[in-house]
C-alpha cells in the first residue's frame, strides 16, 4: 500500500514554475493537507459517484471491484509476471470462495502501476427469473466473503488467535506460501456496490504467523479396532473394514515391525480385534494435518466405537 509521498506532494513537485506553481499550491492548500493514499481517494470518488447516480435512481449500485496490490523488489515496473499470476490469483479466488461459503469466480479487468496493482471483479451471476430482486440483500456474496477474509488477514497481521476462521486457514496458507516464494506482500482493497470499501493485507509479518500456526503437536489415544481384513501388504500395512456395508468405515493400520504381521499369518476376510494407537498431528489452529493408526497388540473380541480421523 502506498505511504509517505502523497499525490499532493507529487503535484507540488511538478516543474510548473512561476504563477502556475503558486496557483497549484494555493489550490492544494484549499483542498486540505491530509495525506490519503490511492485506495482512500478511489473510495471517496466511488461514494460521490454513487450519490450522484442515486439522485436519478435510488436503487443504483456500483460495480464491485477487487484491487490486489503486490509490493516487493520486482514490482516497481507495474507489471504482473506470469509466474506470479499462476501462483497467486487462483489462491485469492479460493480464499474468497471459502470465506463466502460458496464458489466465487473472479475475472481480471486490468493491471496498473504503483507497484503492481491487479484489478478484478466477481463474475456476474444471472438471478433466477422468479428471484425476489426487490428484497435482495444489499451486500453480494463476494462482498460478505471479503469481509470475513479481511478479518482473518488482519488477525494474522496482528498475530492474534485465528481459530475462529479455522475453515479458511488452508486456503490462506496456500496464498501465504505463494507470496513467500516470490518475496511479495499483498494488499487487498474491496469496493462494494454501496460505495464502501474494505482493506486487508498479508505481509511478511502475517506470513511468519502462518508458519508458526502450521507447527504440529501429537495427540495420542489408545483404541480398539474390530472388523475384517480387506487389504494386506508385506510392508506391514493392513486395511480393516468395520462392517459389511459398502460405506462402512475402514482403518489403515500400520505395523512398526512388519515381521510381526507376517507371524500372525492373517488372511483376507479374517475377523480381527486390534489394539492400536490413534495419533493425530494437530496444528495450532486445531486442524488435523495427519492421522495414523499403529498396531499395539491383540484386543479382546469386542467391537468398539469408531473414531473418525
Amino acid at each position: 500500500m502506498t505511504t509517505g509521498d502523497s499525490w499532493r506532494e507529487r503535484r507540488r513537485a511538478l516543474p510548473d514554475g512561476g504563477q502556475a506553481a503558486e496557483i497549484t499550491a494555493a489550490l492544494l492548500d484549499e483542498m486540505g493537507t491530509d495525506d490519503r493514499d490511492d485506495e482512500e481517494i478511489e473510495a471517496e470518488h466511488r461514494a460521490s459517484r454513487l450519490a450522484a447516480l442515486r439522485e436519478y435512481d435510488p436503487q443504483a449500485r456500483l460495480d464491485e471491484e477487487l484491487q490486489l496490490r503486490l509490493t516487493g523488489p520486482d514490482t516497481e515496473a507495474g507489471a504482473l509476471r506470469f509466474q506470479w499470476g499462476d501462483a497467486l490469483l487462483r489462491p485469492v479466488e479460493a480464499a474468497l470462495s471459502a470465506a463466502a461459503g460458496t464458489p466465487v469466480q473472479l475475472e481480471l479487468t486490468g493491471i496498473s502501476a504503483g507497484s503492481t496493482v491487479v484489478h478484478a471483479r466477481p463474475v456476474a451471476v444471472a438471478a433466477p427469473q422468479d428471484s425476489p430482486t426487490l428484497n435482495a440483500p444489499a451486500s453480494s456474496t463476494a462482498s460478505m466473503g471479503m469481509g470475513t477474509l479481511a478479518k482473518l488477514l488482519n488477525a494474522l497481521e496482528s498475530q492474534s488467535d485465528v481459530r475462529e476462521w479455522a475453515k479458511l486457514f488452508d486456503t490462506v496458507e496456500t496464498l501465504s506460501r505463494a507470496l513467500g516464494k516470490y518475496g511479495l506482500d499483498l494488499g487487498m482493497t474491496w469496493y462494494n456496490g454501496e460505495g464502501g470499501s474494505r482493506r486487508a493485507q498479508l505481509t511478511e509479518r502475517g506470513r511468519s504467523h502462518v508458519e508458526r500456526l502450521r507447527a504440529t503437536r501429537d495427540r495420542d489415544q489408545e483404541m480398539v479396532i474390530s472388523g475384517r481384513i480387506t487389504e494386506l501388504r508385506e510392508s506391514g500395512w493392513v486395511k480393516v473394514k468395520t462392517g459389511t456395508a459398502k460405506n462402512a468405515y475402514a482403518y489403515d493400520v500400520r505395523f512398526e515391525e512388519p515381521d510381526e504381521l507376517l507371524r500372525m499369518r492373517p488372511g483376507l476376510g479374517d475377523n480381527v480385534h486390534f489394539r492400536v494407537r490413534f495419533r493425530q498431528r494437530l496444528d495450532a489452529v486445531g486442524i488435523a494435518r495427519s492421522t495414523e493408526y499403529t498396531y499395539l497388540g491383540p484386543a479382546a473380541e469386542q467391537t468398539s466405537l469408531s473414531v473418525e480421523p
